[in-house]
């Protein structure tokens, strides 16, 4: 049940991502862009945020104990350049996106129950930052999609004082529905 339910949860979070990519190409470069005092700070970083941890924590699942997003410098500061993974626009980020969501697809397709209690190590670059972390492989798994939703929750907030309407669509349920043929 366990790897069935993880499965599900990241499902959920590249359908989730899909519709912020969607929505964020409504946007002009201006409300990309445009500043806000949650999250990251704007809608594009908080993508490329979201972006990034999902790179960095598949890589740590796949033994790489020191992952950093390419293009980004270790312990860059937020707002520099190259803290953006070197990602210069929607369209670069879309496309390393949905190379990596097949990634996650192909470790997601092979994970059986017995390797949700591997240990993974881990060097931080924030809490207890250049210190080695062992977490176990499920807990891991369950939080990119915690992280995920915590982050979409600050991109629909921008979203909202933006203006856009209609909001993208991000409950479980909803996607659900969807599949069930059951919700336009």
């Amino acid at each position: 049940m366990a790897v069935r339910s993880i499965s599900r949860l990241h499902e959920h979070r590249r359908w989730v991502n899909q519709a912020l990519l969607d929505s964020a190409e409504a946007l002009s470069d201006k409300q990309l862009h445009q500043s806000f005092s949650i999250g990251q700070g704007s809608v594009w970083r908080s993508l490329v945020h979201l972006y990034a941890a999902e790179y960095v924590w598949l890589e740590a699942l796949l033994g790489n104990e020191s992952p950093v997003l390419p293009g980004d410098v270790a312990g860059s500061l937020p707002g520099n350049q190259q803290g953006e993974g070197g990602i210069r626009s929607l369209e670069e980020l879309k496309q390393k996106w949905n190379a990596q969501e097949q990634r996650w697809i192909d470790y997601l397709e092979q994970i059986s129950t017995e390797m949700l209690d591997d240990l993974i190590n881990k060097r931080s670059t924030s809490s207890g930052k250049g210190r080695v972390h062992q977490t176990r492989c499920e807990d891991i798994l369950l939080h990119v999609c915690t992280h995920a939703q915590y982050t979409t929750a600050q991109v629909i907030n921008m979203l909202r004082q933006i203006g856009i309407e209609p909001l993208p669509a991000t409950m479980l349920i909803t996607l659900a529905r969807t599949q069930m043929g059951t919700v336009d």
